[in-house]
């Protein structure tokens, strides 16, 4: 289960005291070799690599509705961690954590995250 970053716990505080925050409406995985409280470490750049839209289901625990696929077109390193953000590229890291297993890319080649193998427990 990923953990949310300093980021994401001050917008839910600030939700929470009735101040509004502006909340993500699309929010997207990346792939990197790290995290902590700020985020993802190690984000691939180039060779094909692209953060992927996530749609999440769910009334409690939320799930990804379908399978994410990260295509690269060359080696991108061993990958150990995923990253939620609210932005394409850029933006703010909302959440982190560990990958099931080390997605090692070697070459051209796809990683894929299976529908419903990403989840977000109650925070």
């Amino acid at each position: 289960m990923p953990t949310l970053t300093d980021y994401a716990r001050n917008m839910l505080a600030r939700a929470l005291c009735g101040r509004a925050p502006a909340l993500p409406t699309i929010v997207y995985a990346a792939l990197g070799t790290g995290a902590g409280a700020g985020g993802l470490t190690g984000e691939p750049a180039g060779n094909g690599y692209a953060r992927q839209r996530i749609v999440f289901t769910g009334t409690g625990a939320q799930r990804n509705t379908e399978a994410l696929r990260f295509v690269f077109t060359g080696a991108a390193g061993s990958l150990t961690h995923l990253g939620i953000y609210d932005a394409a590229s850029g933006g703010n890291a909302l959440a982190c954590g560990l990958l099931a297993q080390t997605a090692s890319v070697t070459g051209p080649g796809t990683v894929t995250i299976a529908a419903e193998a990403l989840t977000l427990n109650g925070i």
